[in-house]
């Protein structure tokens, strides 16, 4: 079972996304900000990092540079998901080392396809 992270501060969408994840048989954990983020992914192996752009603490863009930078933590696809919608914001989360960027509100088949592409699942 793939491991996914799903770093937002806003719990509708954490579980919107978790239930969309859950549903297709990811094991999905969740944290409110980058810095909590990074406590979970130096202690535990992800598949995936679903990350929002604008949080408090430890933004999506840092927590993403960090992450990037540790030796300590799995290095897996991440995706940013938010609301921001200029190119500028995507180039933004690609140059911190996401692989992707979605703009919200995520659609579920969107959601399912790049969570499958980016941990090799195939479809069930």
């Amino acid at each position: 079972m793939k491991r996914v992270l799903l770093v937002d501060d806003a719990a509708t969408v954490r579980m919107y996304h978790r239930q969309i994840l859950e549903q297709k048989g990811f094991q999905v954990d969740e944290a409110i900000n980058g810095v909590e983020a990074l406590e979970k992914a130096v202690s535990c192996p992800y598949d995936l990092y679903l990350v929002d752009v604008n949080m408090p603490k430890m933004d999506g863009y840092s927590f993403v540079r960090e992450l990037r930078s540790r030796s300590d933590a799995q290095q897996s696809p991440a995706v940013m998901v938010s609301t921001e919608s200029e190119e500028k914001d995507r180039l933004a989360a690609l140059a911190a080392g996401a692989n992707y960027y979605v703009i919200k509100p995520a659609k579920p088949e969107e959601l399912l396809f790049l969570a499958r592409l980016m941990t090799g699942e195939a479809e069930s």
